[in-house]
Formats: C-alpha cells, sequence, structure tokens
C-alpha cells in the first residue's frame, strides 16, 4: 500500500510548466478562438470576391393577370427564363476587391497571431509574479515555525517567572502579524491564479518551475500586431480604387432565354394569326459610364484615404513604441541581473546574521527586539532573491516579446 501511495502522490502533484499553460491557452483561450472564426470569415470573403470573375446564371418565373386586356392581348401570361450574365469589364473593381479582401485576410492573421502572442507575454507575467509571491509565502511560512517556536519558549519561561508579559505580547504581535501577511499573500497569490484560468482557459492549481533560455536578439522584428495594422492600411487604399472604377465604362453581356404560356387568349388575335411567342432568347449588351455625380465619388475616395493616413500614423506610433520597450527591456535584464546579485549578497549575509542572532537570543545575550530584527531580514532578503530571479525570466519575456519573436519557442 505504501508502494502505491509513494507512486501516486507525485501524480497528484503534477504542476503545469509554463510551455504548457501557453500551449493549452492557443486552443482554449475564447481571446484566440474569436480571432480564429475572425480570420476563417475574413477567408470565405475573400473567396466569395474570387468568384465574382465568374458568369452568373439565375432562373426565375412570373405569372402577369389583366382584368381588361387590350383586344388583341391575352389575359393572363405566364413565363419562366433562364439568365446568363458576364461582366466583361468594371473598371478595375472586382481586382480591387479582391486585393481588399487579401489584406483583410492577413490582418486578420497577424492581428490572431499578435493576440496569441499577447496573451503568452500576459501568462507569463501571471506565471512568474505567482511563483514570487509563492516565494514570499514560503519565507514568511519558515519565519512562522521559527516564531512559534520562539513565542512557546517564551511563555515557559513566563510561566516560570523568567520573563515579562510584555515579552510574550511582542513575540506574540509579531507571530499573528506574520499570519496576516501570510493570508494576504494567498488571497493575491488566488487572484492572480484566477486571473491565469481566465487567460489559459482551465484551472491552475500548481505550477512548475520554469525558465527562458538567455539569448541576444540583434535585431527586433516587427510586431504582428503593427503588420496587421500594415496590412489593413493597404485594404483600405484597394476599396479607394473600388471606388475610382465607377468612372471607367462598365461593360456588361447577358444571355435570356424565355419560356411562355397564355390564358385567356383574344379571339381576334387568333383570326388574324396574331398568335404571341412560345419562346424568346434576348441577347444584351449594355455599357455604363458615369459623367458627373456633383463629386460624390471623389469625396467617398478622399473619405477614404484619410483613414489610411489615420493607420498610417498608428503605425508609426507602433514601430516607436516597439523601439523604446525593446531597449527598455534590454537595459531591464541589465539591471535585473545586478539586482540579483545584490539581492544574493544580502540574503548570505541576513542568514548568517540570523543564525548568530538565534544562538545568542537562544543563551539570553540578545534580547528579542534584535532576534525579530534579524528573522525579518532574513525573511524578506529571501524572497527578493527569489522574486530578482523571477523577475529576470519576466525581463527576458518582454526581450524577445518586443523583439518580434515567439515567447514560447525561448522556454526551457
Amino acid at each position: 500500500m505504501r508502494r502505491l501511495l509513494l507512486f501516486i502522490v507525485p501524480v497528484l502533484m503534477y504542476g503545469d510548466g509554463l510551455k504548457e499553460l501557453i500551449d493549452y491557452s492557443t486552443k482554449q483561450n475564447d481571446l484566440v478562438i474569436s480571432k480564429e472564426f475572425t480570420k476563417q470569415a475574413k477567408s470565405q470573403n475573400l473567396e466569395s470576391k474570387k468568384s465574382a470573375y465568374f458568369p452568373t446564371l439565375d432562373v426565375g418565373a412570373f405569372y402577369a393577370r389583366d382584368d381588361e386586356p387590350s383586344p388583341l392581348q391575352p389575359g393572363d401570361v405566364y413565363s419562366a427564363y433562364a439568365k446568363i450574365s458576364f461582366d466583361i469589364y468594371d473598371g478595375g473593381k472586382k481586382s480591387s476587391n479582391i486585393n481588399q479582401a487579401k489584406n483583410e485576410f492577413k490582418s486578420s492573421s497577424f492581428e490572431s497571431e499578435a493576440t496569441k502572442k499577447s496573451i503568452s507575454l500576459q501568462i507569463t507575467e501571471n506565471f512568474f509574479n505567482i511563483k514570487s509571491l509563492e516565494s514570499s509565502l514560503e519565507s514568511k511560512e519558515e519565519a512562522q515555525i521559527s516564531l512559534k517556536a520562539q513565542l512557546e519558549r517564551i511563555i515557559k519561561f513566563y510561566e516560570a517567572k523568567v520573563a515579562t508579559k510584555d515579552d510574550v505580547d511582542r513575540l506574540q504581535a509579531a507571530y499573528d502579524t506574520n499570519i496576516y501577511d501570510m493570508e494576504s499573500l494567498k488571497l493575491q497569490i488566488l487572484s492572480l491564479k484566477k486571473s491565469l484560468e481566465l487567460k489559459v482557459g482551465k484551472s491552475v492549481d500548481i505550477l512548475d518551475n520554469s525558465s527562458f533560455t538567455k539569448k541576444d536578439v540583434n535585431e527586433y522584428d516587427t510586431l504582428d500586431i503593427t503588420k496587421s495594422l500594415m496590412a489593413k492600411e493597404e485594404s483600405i487604399r484597394n476599396s479607394s480604387n473600388a471606388v475610382d472604377s465607377v468612372y471607367y465604362p462598365n461593360i456588361k453581356i447577358e444571355d435570356t432565354y424565355s419560356l411562355y404560356g397564355y390564358g385567356r387568349q383574344s379571339e381576334k388575335a387568333s383570326l388574324y394569326g396574331m398568335t404571341p411567342l412560345d419562346n424568346q432568347n434576348t441577347l444584351m449588351l449594355t455599357l455604363n459610364l458615369r459623367l458627373f455625380d456633383y463629386g460624390q465619388i471623389e469625396k467617398s475616395k478622399e473619405a477614404i484615404l484619410l483613414g489610411s493616413k489615420a493607420l498610417n500614423a498608428q503605425v508609426s506610433y507602433q514601430n516607436k513604441e516597439q523601439k523604446i520597450q525593446f531597449e527598455l527591456a534590454k537595459s531591464r535584464i541589465y539591471t535585473t541581473k545586478l539586482k540579483i546579485k545584490s539581492a544574493n549578497s544580502a540574503l548570505i549575509s541576513a542568514t548568517s546574521a540570523f543564525e548568530t542572532v538565534e544562538k545568542k537570543y537562544d543563551a539570553g545575550i540578545v534580547d528579542y527586539v534584535i532576534y525579530l530584527d534579524a528573522l525579518s531580514s532574513r525573511t524578506s532578503a529571501k524572497a527578493l532573491y527569489k522574486s530578482s530571479l523571477n523577475d529576470l525570466e519576466l525581463a527576458y519575456a518582454m526581450y524577445y516579446f518586443y523583439g518580434g519573436k515567439n515567447i514560447e519557442e525561448f522556454i526551457k
């Protein structure tokens, strides 16, 4: 039975690594799914625009009744027809519409990728912030063990009348305050885990340790969200070309074949041999050219091009922001590495100092004030060191993200 438990417990304690969480989010996150549906919709729209190059075939029928027909006309007319149409020339409207649809599809594809990468970064932020809080909680729990032992010890001294009530109260206050801090940390961890669950698309309990490979990115790639805006701007310019097509000749050919049937035919028409047609084939070639519209089309095109300029300004801003964030990410890595060295040195010193003070406190050489100060310093130094390690991982995640890379590829 004991062997079975030893096998089952590690399975039950299995946690999620950062890579697994990001992988899962690409399939289950509602925002990612929404962007994928939008991408599919744009793909179908592109196919519909391509179909416009093919002839169209329509069928129809009608019934007409005249209560008082003219002397030579039948009172009832039945008809069924089939019509095939083809645009010989449309001023480039179809090609412009196809190019517009292509760029809209391209924009939605980039936007979908941008959403995935953005969600990945948010998951990474939540992940390492939770790890930092868990480290702080672990330090507090270690401190709680020491505080509890010293509190029980001082209570025995008080009962033996070799310690004062003030000594007990001070240690009790430190013990209770530490419990308060631990509960606050647990609530923060729970809040971040719920936020992480929303982004991932599943419940999250235990988080495995994860880290990034530390590589230099010499040149950054344009962010997908910026590429999406660029493709959207291109699609707007394509739509302005479609508007221009109105000023070009539009040539269309139609061939209609109709079958007719009649009721209440005129007797006079029959006497004169004037029988209506049973069928008819009509070929029609039409030409349309817009000559004057009070500048309607021109103003529409100007409005569209202003929208294009607005997107260009956004693209310019996005590029500037990416450059700044990329440089800041590099500085953040450098600064965090220095912080790790300082935090490690502080942890070594605080640990050594606490061990010395604890021995002196147990021997009655120093009072509880010095002991609590040394314990607090060690607890803070340990939490700060582990937090700085997590900050470095997050700094590299931001470095790769603003470098235009897929951060998932750099997770060990």
